[in-house]
């Protein structure tokens, strides 16, 4: 699996990348009293079958938000559409209590395209290995930003 942890760096006034573990970047995290911790998730090669099924999408957001302790605020938005086959697929939205999980799943290229937003803190790297395995991707990459 390939990470970034994308930091602010105000010292430096550019964004520099380094590779964290998760409890690094929960501490820092906290130590820094950010606002928010973003991650974007990267899905290659993921099953077909799975990624285009909504039902499925629908379990995903409720395990992924009950894995990374996150409080849903009223039920997920699932839409399939597209306005050409490149990017025809699902795309989901989840209010959270603490902000927002959303994504899209590409048809055309079997990826999914995933955010998770939340001024409380989780560990990335394990709600990254969690969207690979649950869409059966064959691989995934992902970034942290720490939003000040």
């Amino acid at each position: 699996m390939v990470s970034k942890a994308m930091t602010n760096n105000v010292v430096a006034s550019n964004v520099m990348a380094e590779t964290l573990s998760d409890a690094e970047i929960v501490a820092q995290f906290k130590q820094r009293g950010c606002w928010g911790l973003y991650t974007s998730v990267d899905l290659k090669g993921c099953d077909p079958a799975s990624i285009r099924d909504g039902e499925k999408i629908h379990r995903f957001i409720i395990e992924l938000c009950d894995l990374i302790e996150m409080k849903r605020f009223g039920e997920p938005q699932i839409i399939h559409f597209g306005p050409c086959e490149r990017v025809a697929g699902f795309s989901m939205t989840q209010l959270i209590e603490t902000s927002l999980v959303s994504g899209h799943f590409a048809n055309e290229t079997n990826a999914a395209y995933l955010d998770i937003f939340s001024c409380k803190e989780y560990e990335p790297a394990k709600a990254a290995e969690f969207c690979r395995d649950f869409f059966g991707a064959e691989s995934v990459t992902y970034q942290v930003l720490f939003r000040d």
